[in-house]
């Protein structure tokens, strides 16, 4: 994974200092990920992968080919945070394609915390499939049921948070938009960088 986020911020011409002002991810945080001696929360994994305008996917996965892939339950990726929560993903990386699919099952009044906003025109759909999730955008709070679904625009700031005192589960799409590397991980002449690379203050979670 260190060695992706390597590969993936040198294809951007991004210096660790950029990429911890436009993440909130201290410079030190970032280097030590990337020589893997520091395994990241979740959190800080997003916004490192937000920031390079990309997703964990991407990050921790292998790039297949644009092909049929299936992805049987133990070929998942999870990733489960200290916090009391895990993230499953369930979407292959494809080339050029920046679409992540997953499923998070939040345990008993947990907050997953903030997410740093993508690119302007990205795309964001949920759906609870058990429990209640409160989802914040940009400040302003809803909560969602069993069975609810809510689309909204990925260029805000958005959190997840469970209220109650049993799990939720829920199902993300997230449609990254922007500039996406080729399958290599080199920009082309003439390229340009994501928009999704503009700074962002650390709420105090980032570390």
């Amino acid at each position: 994974m260190g060695a992706r986020i390597r590969a993936l911020r040198r294809a951007r011409r991004l210096t660790l200092d950029h990429l911890a002002a436009a993440s909130g991810v201290s410079r030190s945080m970032i280097s030590e990920i990337e020589r893997g001696g520091r395994a990241p929360t979740v959190l800080v994994l997003d916004r490192v992968a937000t920031a390079l305008g990309s997703s964990i996917a991407r990050l921790t996965q292998d790039e297949s080919g644009y092909e049929p892939v299936l992805l049987t339950r133990d070929d998942q990726a999870v990733l489960a945070d200290p916090a009391g929560w895990e993230r499953r993903i369930l979407s292959p990386v494809l080339p050029g394609v920046e679409f992540e699919f997953m499923r998070t099952t939040l345990g008993r009044l947990v907050d997953a915390g903030t997410y740093l906003p993508h690119a302007p025109g990205s795309r964001e759909y949920v759906a609870v499939e058990r429990g209640t999730l409160e989802l914040t955008l940009d400040g302003a709070s809803s909560r969602l049921g069993e069975g609810d679904s809510i689309f909204y625009p990925g260029d805000c700031r958005h959190g997840f948070a469970n209220p109650a005192a049993e799990p939720c589960v829920y199902y993300l799409a997230m449609d990254v938009a922007g500039d996406h590397l080729p399958a290599g991980g080199h920009l082309a002449a003439g390229d340009h960088l994501p928009a999704g690379e503009r700074p962002a203050a650390s709420d105090g979670r980032a570390e």
